[in-house]
Protein backbone atom coordinates (compact mmCIF):
# COMPACT_ATOMS: atom_id res chain seq x y z
CA UNK A 1 0.00 0.00 0.00
CA UNK A 2 1.32 3.60 -0.72
CA UNK A 3 0.01 6.81 -1.25
CA UNK A 4 -1.06 8.29 -4.65
CA UNK A 5 1.92 9.39 -7.26
CA UNK A 6 2.54 11.65 -9.71
CA UNK A 7 2.83 10.04 -12.24
CA UNK A 8 0.98 10.88 -16.03
CA UNK A 9 -1.77 9.31 -17.00
CA UNK A 10 -1.46 7.28 -20.29
CA UNK A 11 -1.36 8.95 -23.62
CA UNK A 12 -4.84 9.30 -25.14
CA UNK A 13 -6.76 9.06 -21.71
CA UNK A 14 -9.62 11.34 -21.28
CA UNK A 15 -11.04 13.41 -18.27
CA UNK A 16 -13.94 14.60 -16.92
CA UNK A 17 -14.72 17.82 -14.53
CA UNK A 18 -15.14 16.53 -11.13
CA UNK A 19 -17.05 13.14 -11.13
CA UNK A 20 -19.30 13.87 -14.22
CA UNK A 21 -18.90 10.62 -16.29
CA UNK A 22 -21.59 10.91 -18.28
CA UNK A 23 -19.49 12.65 -20.07
CA UNK A 24 -18.26 9.80 -22.03
CA UNK A 25 -21.92 8.33 -22.56
CA UNK A 26 -22.11 6.24 -25.95
CA UNK A 27 -18.10 6.37 -26.16
CA UNK A 28 -15.86 3.48 -26.48
CA UNK A 29 -12.77 2.79 -27.43
CA UNK A 30 -10.90 2.48 -30.54
CA UNK A 31 -9.10 -0.58 -29.59
CA UNK A 32 -10.45 -3.03 -26.81
CA UNK A 33 -7.51 -3.04 -23.79
CA UNK A 34 -6.02 -5.64 -22.72
CA UNK A 35 -7.80 -6.75 -19.50
CA UNK A 36 -6.46 -8.89 -16.60
CA UNK A 37 -9.25 -9.93 -14.26
CA UNK A 38 -7.82 -11.31 -10.65
CA UNK A 39 -10.03 -14.07 -9.09
CA UNK A 40 -9.62 -14.74 -5.76
CA UNK A 41 -10.19 -18.11 -4.29
CA UNK A 42 -9.90 -19.78 -0.99
CA UNK A 43 -11.88 -23.35 -0.50
CA UNK A 44 -14.46 -22.94 -3.14
CA UNK A 45 -13.70 -24.75 -6.02
CA UNK A 46 -17.13 -25.27 -7.22
CA UNK A 47 -17.81 -21.93 -7.06
CA UNK A 48 -14.62 -21.32 -8.89
CA UNK A 49 -15.26 -23.56 -11.31
CA UNK A 50 -18.53 -21.29 -12.28
CA UNK A 51 -17.19 -18.38 -12.58
CA UNK A 52 -14.34 -18.93 -14.67
CA UNK A 53 -17.07 -21.19 -17.17
CA UNK A 54 -18.45 -17.52 -17.14
CA UNK A 55 -15.44 -15.65 -18.30
CA UNK A 56 -14.58 -18.11 -20.66
CA UNK A 57 -18.52 -17.31 -22.38
CA UNK A 58 -17.91 -13.46 -21.74
CA UNK A 59 -18.27 -11.43 -24.88
CA UNK A 60 -15.15 -9.69 -24.65
CA UNK A 61 -12.52 -10.49 -26.94
CA UNK A 62 -10.52 -13.62 -25.73
CA UNK A 63 -7.56 -12.56 -27.11
CA UNK A 64 -7.70 -9.42 -25.12
CA UNK A 65 -8.71 -11.22 -21.84
CA UNK A 66 -6.44 -12.56 -19.35
CA UNK A 67 -7.88 -14.50 -16.25
CA UNK A 68 -5.49 -14.77 -13.21
CA UNK A 69 -6.50 -17.52 -9.78
CA UNK A 70 -4.78 -16.31 -6.55
CA UNK A 71 -5.76 -19.01 -4.38
CA UNK A 72 -5.49 -17.96 -0.44
CA UNK A 73 -3.80 -20.87 0.52
CA UNK A 74 -6.66 -23.46 0.39
CA UNK A 75 -5.22 -26.92 1.94
CA UNK A 76 -5.82 -28.37 -1.48
CA UNK A 77 -4.89 -25.77 -4.54
CA UNK A 78 -7.73 -25.69 -7.44
CA UNK A 79 -7.95 -26.95 -10.97
CA UNK A 80 -8.23 -24.32 -13.30
CA UNK A 81 -8.55 -24.78 -17.28
CA UNK A 82 -6.15 -24.57 -19.63
CA UNK A 83 -5.17 -20.79 -20.28
CA UNK A 84 -6.23 -19.70 -17.12
CA UNK A 85 -3.00 -18.40 -14.78
CA UNK A 86 -3.04 -19.98 -11.09
CA UNK A 87 -0.82 -18.26 -8.28
CA UNK A 88 -0.72 -19.61 -4.88
CA UNK A 89 0.08 -17.92 -1.76
CA UNK A 90 1.21 -19.71 1.60
CA UNK A 91 -1.56 -20.02 3.96
CA UNK A 92 -1.20 -17.55 6.25
CA UNK A 93 -4.65 -16.49 7.22
CA UNK A 94 -7.16 -14.61 5.37
CA UNK A 95 -5.32 -11.99 3.22
CA UNK A 96 -7.61 -11.07 0.51
CA UNK A 97 -6.22 -8.20 0.07
CA UNK A 98 -2.71 -9.88 -0.54
CA UNK A 99 -4.17 -11.98 -2.94
CA UNK A 100 -5.33 -9.08 -4.73
CA UNK A 101 -1.70 -7.52 -4.86
CA UNK A 102 -0.13 -10.59 -6.30
CA UNK A 103 -2.90 -10.91 -8.97
CA UNK A 104 -1.72 -7.11 -9.83
CA UNK A 105 1.71 -8.04 -9.80
CA UNK A 106 1.31 -10.96 -12.05
CA UNK A 107 -0.93 -9.03 -14.31
CA UNK A 108 -0.66 -7.61 -17.99
CA UNK A 109 -3.54 -5.79 -18.42
CA UNK A 110 -3.46 -1.80 -18.83
CA UNK A 111 -7.46 -2.50 -16.66
CA UNK A 112 -8.15 -4.93 -14.49
CA UNK A 113 -10.96 -6.35 -13.15
CA UNK A 114 -11.32 -8.19 -9.57
CA UNK A 115 -13.80 -10.83 -9.04
CA UNK A 116 -13.98 -13.02 -6.16
CA UNK A 117 -14.14 -16.80 -6.62
CA UNK A 118 -17.84 -17.17 -5.56
CA UNK A 119 -19.05 -14.38 -8.21
CA UNK A 120 -19.75 -15.10 -11.58
CA UNK A 121 -20.35 -13.09 -14.28
CA UNK A 122 -22.78 -12.43 -17.02
CA UNK A 123 -21.49 -12.61 -20.44
CA UNK A 124 -21.38 -8.78 -21.17
CA UNK A 125 -19.53 -7.62 -17.79
CA UNK A 126 -16.21 -7.28 -18.60
CA UNK A 127 -17.03 -5.62 -21.94
CA UNK A 128 -19.27 -3.08 -19.88
CA UNK A 129 -17.42 -2.90 -16.96
CA UNK A 130 -13.88 -1.56 -18.54
CA UNK A 131 -15.84 0.84 -21.01
CA UNK A 132 -15.41 3.84 -18.74
CA UNK A 133 -11.62 2.40 -17.57
CA UNK A 134 -10.31 2.30 -21.14
CA UNK A 135 -11.45 5.88 -22.25
CA UNK A 136 -11.22 7.74 -18.45
CA UNK A 137 -7.62 6.45 -16.78
CA UNK A 138 -8.95 7.89 -13.26
CA UNK A 139 -12.38 6.21 -13.58
CA UNK A 140 -13.23 3.21 -11.07
CA UNK A 141 -16.49 1.53 -11.69
CA UNK A 142 -18.32 -1.04 -9.86
CA UNK A 143 -20.91 -3.45 -11.30
CA UNK A 144 -24.12 -4.76 -10.44
CA UNK A 145 -23.64 -7.81 -7.88
CA UNK A 146 -27.20 -10.25 -7.30
CA UNK A 147 -27.28 -12.79 -5.33
CA UNK A 148 -28.61 -16.64 -6.16
CA UNK A 149 -28.76 -19.62 -4.86
CA UNK A 150 -26.80 -21.88 -6.96
CA UNK A 151 -25.94 -24.03 -3.46
CA UNK A 152 -29.62 -25.20 -3.55
CA UNK A 153 -30.08 -24.99 0.31
CA UNK A 154 -31.75 -21.47 0.14
CA UNK A 155 -34.78 -20.30 -1.31
CA UNK A 156 -35.84 -17.32 -2.47
CA UNK A 157 -37.25 -15.74 0.77
CA UNK A 158 -34.26 -17.35 2.81
CA UNK A 159 -35.86 -20.61 4.05
CA UNK A 160 -34.87 -24.01 3.24
CA UNK A 161 -33.83 -25.19 -0.37
CA UNK A 162 -34.17 -28.08 -2.93
CA UNK A 163 -30.62 -29.36 -1.60
CA UNK A 164 -29.86 -29.35 -5.39
CA UNK A 165 -26.91 -27.27 -6.59
CA UNK A 166 -27.10 -25.42 -10.24
CA UNK A 167 -25.18 -27.10 -12.81
CA UNK A 168 -21.85 -25.28 -13.50
CA UNK A 169 -22.91 -25.85 -16.96
CA UNK A 170 -26.01 -23.91 -17.07
CA UNK A 171 -25.47 -20.21 -18.38
CA UNK A 172 -25.07 -17.68 -15.21
CA UNK A 173 -27.45 -15.58 -16.74
CA UNK A 174 -30.38 -17.97 -17.13
CA UNK A 175 -29.70 -19.70 -13.67
CA UNK A 176 -29.50 -16.42 -11.97
CA UNK A 177 -32.46 -14.92 -12.14
CA UNK A 178 -34.43 -18.43 -11.89
CA UNK A 179 -32.94 -18.74 -8.40
CA UNK A 180 -32.56 -15.01 -7.61
CA UNK A 181 -32.08 -13.74 -3.94
CA UNK A 182 -32.71 -10.77 -2.18
CA UNK A 183 -30.50 -8.01 -3.00
CA UNK A 184 -29.18 -5.35 -0.79
CA UNK A 185 -31.80 -1.97 -0.38
CA UNK A 186 -29.02 -0.01 0.89
CA UNK A 187 -27.02 -0.81 -2.35
CA UNK A 188 -30.10 -0.62 -4.56
CA UNK A 189 -31.21 2.84 -2.74
CA UNK A 190 -27.46 4.62 -2.46
CA UNK A 191 -27.30 3.96 -6.55
CA UNK A 192 -30.38 4.90 -7.08
CA UNK A 193 -29.91 8.55 -5.43
CA UNK A 194 -26.81 9.11 -6.73
CA UNK A 195 -28.02 7.95 -10.51
CA UNK A 196 -25.22 5.39 -10.55
CA UNK A 197 -22.50 7.15 -8.44
CA UNK A 198 -23.02 10.16 -11.10
CA UNK A 199 -23.43 12.37 -7.49
CA UNK A 200 -21.05 10.20 -5.60
CA UNK A 201 -19.63 12.36 -2.36
CA UNK A 202 -17.47 11.53 0.09
CA UNK A 203 -18.84 8.51 1.69
CA UNK A 204 -19.19 6.78 -1.96
CA UNK A 205 -16.69 4.24 -0.71
CA UNK A 206 -18.96 2.28 0.45
CA UNK A 207 -20.77 2.13 -2.58
CA UNK A 208 -17.94 0.11 -4.25
CA UNK A 209 -17.75 -3.75 -3.83
CA UNK A 210 -14.45 -5.36 -3.96
CA UNK A 211 -15.80 -8.64 -5.95
CA UNK A 212 -17.01 -6.43 -8.89
CA UNK A 213 -14.88 -3.81 -9.20
CA UNK A 214 -12.72 -2.42 -12.38
CA UNK A 215 -10.12 0.22 -12.64
CA UNK A 216 -6.94 0.96 -14.89
CA UNK A 217 -3.50 -0.48 -14.05
CA UNK A 218 -1.84 3.13 -14.03
CA UNK A 219 -4.42 4.73 -11.60
CA UNK A 220 -4.37 1.56 -9.16
CA UNK A 221 -0.22 2.44 -8.99
CA UNK A 222 -1.34 5.92 -8.70
CA UNK A 223 -4.03 4.77 -5.39
CA UNK A 224 -1.46 2.46 -4.26
CA UNK A 225 -2.48 -1.70 -3.04
CA UNK A 226 -5.37 -2.87 -1.30
CA UNK A 227 -4.48 -2.82 2.36
CA UNK A 228 -2.62 -5.80 3.72
CA UNK A 229 -2.66 -5.33 7.33
CA UNK A 230 -6.59 -6.20 6.69
CA UNK A 231 -6.47 -10.09 7.72
CA UNK A 232 -10.14 -10.72 8.60
CA UNK A 233 -13.37 -10.42 6.19
CA UNK A 234 -14.27 -7.05 5.10
CA UNK A 235 -13.28 -3.57 4.77
CA UNK A 236 -10.54 -3.77 2.43
CA UNK A 237 -12.54 -2.71 -0.22
CA UNK A 238 -13.60 0.18 1.16
CA UNK A 239 -10.28 1.50 2.37
CA UNK A 240 -8.65 1.29 -0.76
CA UNK A 241 -12.17 2.78 -2.83
CA UNK A 242 -11.60 5.72 -0.16
CA UNK A 243 -8.02 6.42 -1.02
CA UNK A 244 -8.73 6.04 -4.53
CA UNK A 245 -11.61 8.95 -4.20
CA UNK A 246 -8.75 10.75 -2.55
CA UNK A 247 -6.27 10.49 -5.24
CA UNK A 248 -8.73 11.98 -7.91
CA UNK A 249 -10.84 8.71 -8.96
CA UNK A 250 -14.20 8.57 -10.85
CA UNK A 251 -16.68 6.49 -9.49
CA UNK A 252 -19.37 4.91 -11.41
CA UNK A 253 -22.02 2.14 -10.94
CA UNK A 254 -22.40 0.12 -14.27
CA UNK A 255 -25.62 -2.02 -13.83
CA UNK A 256 -25.51 -3.78 -16.95
CA UNK A 257 -22.31 -5.54 -16.11
CA UNK A 258 -24.45 -7.85 -13.81
CA UNK A 259 -21.84 -10.55 -11.32
CA UNK A 260 -23.94 -13.48 -9.61
CA UNK A 261 -23.09 -13.88 -5.99
CA UNK A 262 -23.56 -17.28 -4.83
CA UNK A 263 -25.59 -17.14 -1.68
CA UNK A 264 -26.88 -13.70 -0.08
CA UNK A 265 -25.60 -10.72 1.20
CA UNK A 266 -23.27 -10.44 4.61
CA UNK A 267 -26.53 -9.16 6.04
CA UNK A 268 -29.03 -12.23 4.93
CA UNK A 269 -26.21 -14.77 6.14
CA UNK A 270 -27.33 -16.35 9.54
CA UNK A 271 -27.42 -19.12 11.45
CA UNK A 272 -30.09 -21.71 10.44
CA UNK A 273 -30.46 -20.40 6.94
CA UNK A 274 -31.29 -23.70 5.51
CA UNK A 275 -31.92 -25.53 8.12
CA UNK A 276 -36.05 -25.29 8.01
CA UNK A 277 -38.53 -23.80 10.52
CA UNK A 278 -36.76 -23.09 14.23
CA UNK A 279 -39.24 -25.34 15.72
CA UNK A 280 -38.65 -28.17 13.58
CA UNK A 281 -37.30 -31.83 14.65
CA UNK A 282 -37.06 -33.09 17.88
CA UNK A 283 -37.25 -30.99 21.22
CA UNK A 284 -40.66 -28.90 20.87
CA UNK A 285 -40.52 -25.82 22.58
CA UNK A 286 -37.36 -26.61 24.34
CA UNK A 287 -35.62 -26.95 20.93
CA UNK A 288 -37.20 -23.58 19.42
CA UNK A 289 -36.14 -22.00 22.60
CA UNK A 290 -32.46 -23.14 22.02
CA UNK A 291 -32.38 -22.50 18.25
CA UNK A 292 -33.26 -18.72 19.42
CA UNK A 293 -30.47 -18.40 21.67
CA UNK A 294 -28.35 -19.95 19.39
CA UNK A 295 -29.63 -16.91 16.86
CA UNK A 296 -28.81 -14.66 19.21
CA UNK A 297 -25.62 -15.55 20.09
CA UNK A 298 -24.67 -15.82 16.59
CA UNK A 299 -26.06 -12.11 15.23
CA UNK A 300 -24.03 -11.05 18.40
CA UNK A 301 -21.04 -12.04 17.17
CA UNK A 302 -21.62 -10.99 14.03
CA UNK A 303 -22.41 -7.61 15.18
CA UNK A 304 -19.09 -8.07 17.14
CA UNK A 305 -17.30 -8.87 14.00
CA UNK A 306 -18.76 -5.95 11.91
CA UNK A 307 -18.40 -3.43 14.64
CA UNK A 308 -14.37 -4.51 14.49
CA UNK A 309 -14.81 -3.46 10.77
CA UNK A 310 -16.34 -0.08 11.40
CA UNK A 311 -13.79 0.78 14.16
CA UNK A 312 -11.06 0.06 11.87
CA UNK A 313 -12.46 2.27 9.29
CA UNK A 314 -13.51 4.89 11.27
CA UNK A 315 -9.75 5.28 12.85
CA UNK A 316 -8.79 4.99 8.61
CA UNK A 317 -11.25 6.84 7.22
CA UNK A 318 -11.82 10.63 8.66
CA UNK A 319 -14.64 12.01 6.17
CA UNK A 320 -17.91 13.02 8.76
CA UNK A 321 -20.46 9.84 8.91
CA UNK A 322 -17.22 7.78 8.76
CA UNK A 323 -15.21 9.12 11.68
CA UNK A 324 -16.41 9.08 15.11
CA UNK A 325 -18.19 12.47 16.43
CA UNK A 326 -15.23 13.52 19.31
CA UNK A 327 -12.66 10.46 19.30
CA UNK A 328 -10.02 11.80 16.66
CA UNK A 329 -9.02 9.35 13.94
CA UNK A 330 -5.59 9.05 13.09
CA UNK A 331 -5.96 9.63 9.26
CA UNK A 332 -6.64 13.53 8.85
CA UNK A 333 -9.59 15.18 6.93
CA UNK A 334 -8.93 18.44 6.99
CA UNK A 335 -5.22 20.15 7.46
CA UNK A 336 -5.09 24.41 7.54
CA UNK A 337 -1.97 25.62 6.77
CA UNK A 338 -1.02 28.66 8.38
CA UNK A 339 1.64 30.88 5.69
CA UNK A 340 3.87 33.14 7.23
CA UNK A 341 4.24 35.90 4.49
CA UNK A 342 8.17 35.98 3.10
CA UNK A 343 8.24 39.38 3.89
CA UNK A 344 6.45 39.62 7.32
CA UNK A 345 6.81 36.51 10.02
CA UNK A 346 3.67 36.02 12.27
CA UNK A 347 4.23 36.57 15.64
CA UNK A 348 2.97 34.06 18.64
CA UNK A 349 0.21 36.90 19.62
CA UNK A 350 -0.99 36.56 16.15
CA UNK A 351 -0.65 33.03 15.30
CA UNK A 352 -2.23 32.08 18.79
CA UNK A 353 -5.63 33.98 17.65
CA UNK A 354 -5.44 32.90 14.31
CA UNK A 355 -5.36 29.36 15.48
CA UNK A 356 -7.51 29.71 18.63
CA UNK A 357 -10.30 30.61 16.26
CA UNK A 358 -10.11 27.97 13.52
CA UNK A 359 -9.87 25.42 15.96
CA UNK A 360 -13.18 26.97 18.00
CA UNK A 361 -14.96 26.75 14.26
CA UNK A 362 -13.53 23.39 13.47
CA UNK A 363 -12.19 21.76 16.28
CA UNK A 364 -11.31 17.86 14.71
CA UNK A 365 -8.96 19.86 12.38
CA UNK A 366 -5.21 19.39 12.06
CA UNK A 367 -3.07 22.92 11.64
CA UNK A 368 0.22 23.52 10.78
CA UNK A 369 2.10 26.20 12.18
CA UNK A 370 5.56 27.98 11.44
CA UNK A 371 8.46 26.43 13.28
CA UNK A 372 8.96 29.48 15.38
CA UNK A 373 5.56 29.67 17.11
CA UNK A 374 5.12 26.03 17.50
CA UNK A 375 5.75 25.99 20.73
CA UNK A 376 3.27 28.20 21.68
CA UNK A 377 0.78 25.05 20.90
CA UNK A 378 2.81 22.68 22.44
CA UNK A 379 0.01 21.70 24.58
CA UNK A 380 -2.24 20.71 21.76
CA UNK A 381 -1.35 17.86 19.29
CA UNK A 382 -3.62 19.34 16.55
CA UNK A 383 -0.76 21.45 16.34
CA UNK A 384 2.18 20.63 14.16
CA UNK A 385 4.88 22.78 13.38
CA UNK A 386 5.77 23.10 9.65
CA UNK A 387 8.87 21.14 9.76
CA UNK A 388 7.69 18.15 11.25
CA UNK A 389 6.85 14.67 9.80
CA UNK A 390 3.94 14.79 10.92
CA UNK A 391 2.99 17.89 9.44
CA UNK A 392 4.01 16.83 5.81
CA UNK A 393 1.92 13.41 6.31
CA UNK A 394 -1.35 15.46 7.41
CA UNK A 395 -0.88 18.04 4.26
CA UNK A 396 0.08 15.32 2.42
CA UNK A 397 -2.85 12.98 2.90
CA UNK A 398 -5.91 15.48 3.83
CA UNK A 399 -8.64 15.41 2.12
CA UNK A 400 -9.05 18.97 1.93
CA UNK A 401 -6.44 21.77 2.55
CA UNK A 402 -7.20 24.95 4.47
CA UNK A 403 -4.19 27.67 3.35
CA UNK A 404 -4.50 30.84 5.62
CA UNK A 405 -2.45 33.73 3.99
CA UNK A 406 -0.69 34.99 6.93
CA UNK A 407 -3.10 34.91 10.23
CA UNK A 408 -6.34 35.36 9.88
CA UNK A 409 -9.29 35.03 12.70
CA UNK A 410 -12.18 33.05 11.66
CA UNK A 411 -15.68 33.09 13.60
CA UNK A 412 -17.15 30.09 15.09
CA UNK A 413 -18.76 28.01 12.82
CA UNK A 414 -22.79 28.36 12.68
CA UNK A 415 -24.80 25.29 12.92
CA UNK A 416 -28.06 26.45 13.07
CA UNK A 417 -29.38 23.18 11.14
CA UNK A 418 -26.87 20.76 12.86
CA UNK A 419 -23.68 19.17 10.76
CA UNK A 420 -25.90 17.10 9.05
CA UNK A 421 -27.70 20.07 7.70
CA UNK A 422 -24.62 21.94 7.14
CA UNK A 423 -23.56 19.48 4.78
CA UNK A 424 -26.41 18.95 2.66
CA UNK A 425 -26.36 23.04 2.21
CA UNK A 426 -22.82 22.85 1.27
CA UNK A 427 -23.06 20.57 -1.46
CA UNK A 428 -26.47 21.61 -2.80
CA UNK A 429 -24.83 25.25 -3.09
CA UNK A 430 -21.61 23.17 -5.12
CA UNK A 431 -23.43 22.46 -7.56
CA UNK A 432 -24.16 26.09 -8.37
CA UNK A 433 -21.64 27.48 -7.00
CA UNK A 434 -24.03 29.65 -4.79
CA UNK A 435 -22.80 32.17 -1.99
CA UNK A 436 -24.47 29.22 0.38
CA UNK A 437 -21.07 27.41 -0.63
CA UNK A 438 -19.17 29.61 1.84
CA UNK A 439 -21.56 30.62 4.97
CA UNK A 440 -18.42 29.13 7.14
CA UNK A 441 -14.95 27.49 7.13
CA UNK A 442 -16.96 23.65 8.07
CA UNK A 443 -19.24 24.68 5.00
CA UNK A 444 -16.36 25.40 2.81
CA UNK A 445 -14.81 22.05 3.13
CA UNK A 446 -17.20 20.07 3.00
CA UNK A 447 -18.33 21.59 -0.61
CA UNK A 448 -14.92 21.09 -2.78
CA UNK A 449 -14.19 17.84 -4.10
CA UNK A 450 -17.91 17.26 -4.45
CA UNK A 451 -19.12 17.68 -8.30
CA UNK A 452 -17.10 20.32 -10.11
CA UNK A 453 -15.93 22.57 -7.05
CA UNK A 454 -12.26 21.71 -7.02
CA UNK A 455 -11.22 25.02 -4.74
CA UNK A 456 -12.80 28.10 -3.26
CA UNK A 457 -10.94 31.39 -2.48
CA UNK A 458 -12.57 33.48 0.35
CA UNK A 459 -11.97 36.74 0.01
CA UNK A 460 -12.80 39.83 2.44
CA UNK A 461 -14.96 42.80 1.25
CA UNK A 462 -11.71 44.31 -0.28
CA UNK A 463 -11.10 41.78 -2.74
CA UNK A 464 -8.32 40.19 -1.07
CA UNK A 465 -7.55 35.91 -0.59
CA UNK A 466 -7.56 35.29 3.07
CA UNK A 467 -7.86 31.79 2.68
CA UNK A 468 -8.05 29.38 -0.30
CA UNK A 469 -9.99 25.47 0.42
CA UNK A 470 -8.44 23.02 -1.61
CA UNK A 471 -9.64 19.56 -2.32
CA UNK A 472 -6.60 16.87 -2.99
CA UNK A 473 -8.90 15.51 -5.26
CA UNK A 474 -8.57 19.06 -7.22
CA UNK A 475 -5.15 18.97 -6.73
CA UNK A 476 -4.13 15.86 -8.12
CA UNK A 477 -5.88 16.13 -10.99
CA UNK A 478 -4.68 19.36 -11.84
CA UNK A 479 -0.96 17.84 -11.64
CA UNK A 480 -2.15 15.41 -14.59
CA UNK A 481 -4.16 17.52 -16.80
CA UNK A 482 -3.58 20.91 -16.13
CA UNK A 483 -5.09 23.56 -13.71
CA UNK A 484 -8.74 24.07 -13.95
CA UNK A 485 -9.67 21.89 -16.08
CA UNK A 486 -11.08 18.28 -14.24
CA UNK A 487 -12.28 20.88 -11.32
CA UNK A 488 -13.83 24.22 -11.15
CA UNK A 489 -12.77 27.43 -8.72
CA UNK A 490 -14.80 29.78 -7.19
CA UNK A 491 -14.20 33.08 -5.34
CA UNK A 492 -16.63 33.88 -2.80
CA UNK A 493 -16.50 37.03 -0.53
CA UNK A 494 -17.03 36.61 3.56
CA UNK A 495 -17.17 38.41 5.97
CA UNK A 496 -16.27 36.01 8.51
CA UNK A 497 -12.80 36.01 7.90
CA UNK A 498 -10.50 38.79 9.24
CA UNK A 499 -6.61 39.59 9.18
CA UNK A 500 -4.83 39.91 11.99
CA UNK A 501 -2.64 43.21 11.62
CA UNK A 502 -0.13 44.10 13.64
CA UNK A 503 0.03 42.76 17.41
CA UNK A 504 -2.66 41.95 18.82
CA UNK A 505 -4.34 41.97 22.20
CA UNK A 506 -5.05 38.03 23.28
CA UNK A 507 -6.38 39.22 26.53
CA UNK A 508 -8.97 41.47 24.42
CA UNK A 509 -9.18 38.37 21.93
CA UNK A 510 -9.74 35.78 25.04
CA UNK A 511 -11.90 38.24 27.27
CA UNK A 512 -14.20 39.25 24.33
CA UNK A 513 -13.59 43.04 23.65
CA UNK A 514 -11.26 42.82 21.03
Amino acid sequence: MSDATDTAPPAGGWFVVGNAWDALDGVWPDLPPLVSVVVVHYRQQAELDRTLAALARQSYPAERLEVIVVDDGSPTPPTVPEGVRLIVQEDLGFRLSAARNVGVAASSGSVLCFVDADTSPEPDYVLRLTRLPALAPEAVTVGQRKHADFAGVLGRDGGAGDGVAVPVSEPVEVAGPAHELEQPRWLEQAYGWSADLLHADDRSYRHLIGAVTCCTRWFFDQVGGFDESFTSYGGEDWEWAHRAWLAGGVFAHVPGAVAWHDGPDWAGRATGAGGGSAGSGSGGSAGSAASAVAREDEEARRQVEKNGETLRLADLIAVRGSRGFGVRSRAVDVCVDLVASVRTSISAGAAFVAVDSVLAAMPDVTVVVPDDVAPVFEADQRVRGSSSDAAAAALGGARVVVTLDGPVRVLPAVEAGGSDDARVQALAAAVGLGDDVARDLRTATDAVGVGSLGTLELADPSGRVLVTVESRRAALRARRWGAGVAFVSHRASVDWLTPVTGEPSVAAYLGGWG
